[in-house]
């Protein structure tokens, strides 16, 4: 299963697109969102529509948390856990994060396979004891270029992509 990570979009509507349309192109099936989606409204009509199979999601540290809950909970396909999410996707244990400090420490219990994180916007790939910890970087391009990360969940791979570069 194809599974793109995403995190700190912060509102740029345009490279959302970009990256769903992309999705949509590579049958991405699930996608993992790290907070800082910003505006609810965001979440409503772009991301939530513009992607089919399972969202799941946590808040960031810029989030409108009553409001992008209530959004979430209006549609089927959008899972959000509130500030930290632990689930299993084909036998491997899963916690998704946006504080990179959290992500750290939970690493530490060597209790996950895979951990994702956001906030820092820097995207990061690093193994810490038996977990592969990694930021996917931040979609709207703010400090570092755009990026997001894919995870094949059937060869393990996670590779970061640099949004200017898909086509």
């Amino acid at each position: 299963m194809l599974i793109s990570i995403i995190s700190d979009m912060h509102d740029n509507l345009v490279n959302l697109e970009k990256f769903l349309a992309w999705a949509k192109a590579n049958k991405v099936e699930q996608l993992f969102v790290l907070g800082d989606i910003c505006a609810p409204a965001t979440l409503k009509e772009i991301l939530a529509p513009g992607f089919s199979g399972k969202i799941h999601i946590v808040y960031g540290n810029v989030a409108d948390r009553e409001n992008e809950m209530k959004v979430a909970q209006n549609f089927s396909h959008l899972i959000h856990y509130g500030d930290l999410a632990e689930f299993e996707i084909d036998r491997r244990k899963i916690a998704l994060t946006h504080y990179p400090n959290i992500a750290k420490e939970l690493a530490q219990t060597a209790k996950y396979d895979f951990i994702f994180y956001g906030h820092s916007h820097q995207p990061w790939i690093e193994h810490i004891g038996k977990t592969i910890v990694s930021n996917p970087g931040t979609l709207a391009g703010m400090f570092y270029k755009a990026t997001f990360a894919i995870w094949d969940t059937a060869t393990g791979k996670l590779e970061l992509k640099i949004l200017e570069l898909i086509k």
